[in-house]
């Protein structure tokens, strides 16, 4: 099985219209924190934020397949992972797949997208560049 990019458009579509569709961001708590949070409000949602990896050590969380079924999360749930740039996002969505989560999704571009010639991000593609709501924490 694998995992689908999906345009971060295509998932704001998505939440506002499936009452089955849930985003699940898995940056860590200092990035929710600073770099800030989809803002899915308009859909009567809100992100639910498991991390792939444990921050400061950036050791793949062992337990995140549990964390998603105590998040509520059934196999009928369409599940679009975030992170930064789309790479953690994808492993995520790969390891809910191998936990029985069939309908998991990779957030192309994630939240900030890649860098532009300056080094910035969020600017060239993802969730912020594509003008999708968010907000700092």
């Amino acid at each position: 099985m694998s995992v689908e990019d999906v345009p971060p458009r295509a998932v704001w579509d998505a939440l506002r219209t499936d009452a089955d569709a849930v985003l699940i961001d898995v940056r860590t708590d200092a990035e929710w924190n600073f770099v800030g949070l989809p803002d899915l409000g308009e859909t009567g949602k809100q992100p639910v934020l498991i991390p792939w990896q444990v921050y400061p050590s950036m050791q793949v969380n062992g337990a995140f397949a549990d964390h998603l079924r105590k998040a509520g999360l059934t196999p009928l749930n369409k599940l679009y992972f975030l992170c930064r740039s789309g790479a953690r996002s994808l492993a995520a969505a790969q390891a809910a797949q191998a936990a029985g989560f069939a309908h998991a999704y990779n957030i192309a571009d994630g939240f900030e997208g890649p860098p532009d010639a300056e080094g910035h991000r969020g600017m060239v593609a993802g969730w912020k560049a594509e003008g999708l709501p968010w907000r700092q924490r």
